[in-house]
This record gives C-alpha cells, sequence and structure tokens, in this order.
C-alpha cells in the first residue's frame, strides 16, 4: 500500500507540543501511534492531514483544543460563596476538590475573595491546543477482521465501557 486512504492503518511517529491558551508550551513529547484512518478515530484535523500521504511524508498540524480537551466556557468561571469549603484547600492557581452530598465538586481556585471564591469550572486542559509534527512511517492494509475488531474496541471507548 502506497497512499494512506479511509480503512487502512498508518504509523506515524510525531513530537507533540501541547500548548496553553496563550500560546506557551506546557509539555513536549514524542511518540509512535498507529490506527486504521476512519475507524480508529483521531482529531479530525489530524485525519484530514494524513489522508492521500505517503510513507516518508511530514505533518504539521495545529489541533484546536475544540477537537482533543474542548473550548474553555467563560461561563463556567463563577464566583461561589466560601462557606462550606475547606479553607485550608483553598490556594489560588491549585484545583480544589471535596466530596459534597455524594458527589464530587471540582473546580479550579481563580481567586480567594473575603466571602467568596472565584472558581472555574472547565477541565483542567480546556482551552489547550497541540502541534503536532510527525512523518508517516508505515501504511498496511487491514483485513475485514482487523476493521471489525477496531469498530468494536470504538464503540466500547465511546459509551465508556473500556
Amino acid at each position: 500500500m502506497d497512499q494512506v486512504k479511509p480503512n487502512c492503518a498508518v504509523t506515524l511517529t510525531y513530537k507533540m507540543k501541547t500548548l496553553l491558551p496563550d500560546d506557551t508550551v506546557k509539555e513536549e513529547r514524542q511518540e509512535v501511534v498507529e490506527f486504521i484512518l476512519g475507524i480508529e478515530r483521531q482529531p479530525p484535523t489530524l485525519e484530514t492531514a494524513v489522508d492521500g500521504l505517503c510513507v516518508g511524508d511530514r505533518v504539521s498540524v495545529r489541533i484546536p483544543g475544540s477537537e482533543i480537551y474542548g473550548e474553555h466556557d467563560p461561563g463556567l468561571v463563577t464566583e461561589i460563596p466560601k462557606k462550606g469549603l475547606i479553607a485550608q484547600r483553598l490556594r489560588e492557581g491549585r484545583f480544589y476538590r471535596q466530596m459534597k452530598k455524594g458527589s464530587l465538586v471540582s473546580f479550579k481556585v481563580l481567586e480567594i475573595r473575603p466571602d467568596t471564591v472565584l472558581a472555574d469550572f472547565n477541565r483542567p486542559m480546556a482551552g489547550v491546543s497541540v502541534l503536532l509534527d510527525g512523518k508517516v512511517t508505515a501504511i498496511r492494509e487491514v483485513s475485514e477482521e482487523d476493521i471489525q475488531a477496531a469498530s468494536e474496541a470504538q464503540a466500547k471507548r465511546n459509551i465508556g465501557c473500556g
């Protein structure tokens, strides 16, 4: 197989930089991933970028936060009463976690005020995007059994069973 296309396995060696909303690099790592294009879902930007590439081709994409961690929602930043919170756990810039009535309450403490806390209830990585620089190192045909197994595994991940 000489070109990446749907329902084929592609191996990608890549360096990934995690970018905070202000474009500062949070972390950088190098990995190798193999997936069946169109079956084992990847961020749409990456799937589009590798479709049609050949072994040895390079790819460089910025994957927006909306495709991986979700956008940062300003509506989830709110002022809450300090009463009922454990004072020793309140630290600006840190995550606060507490079980209340059988549920986990979790938020990032943005600011501690006299009677309230400015809390960010967004997921920790919301708004974070990724710069991915990689190279296609292998492309191979897959069997119907491979596609079936990958489809079933993807379905389990989608419903939280695997």
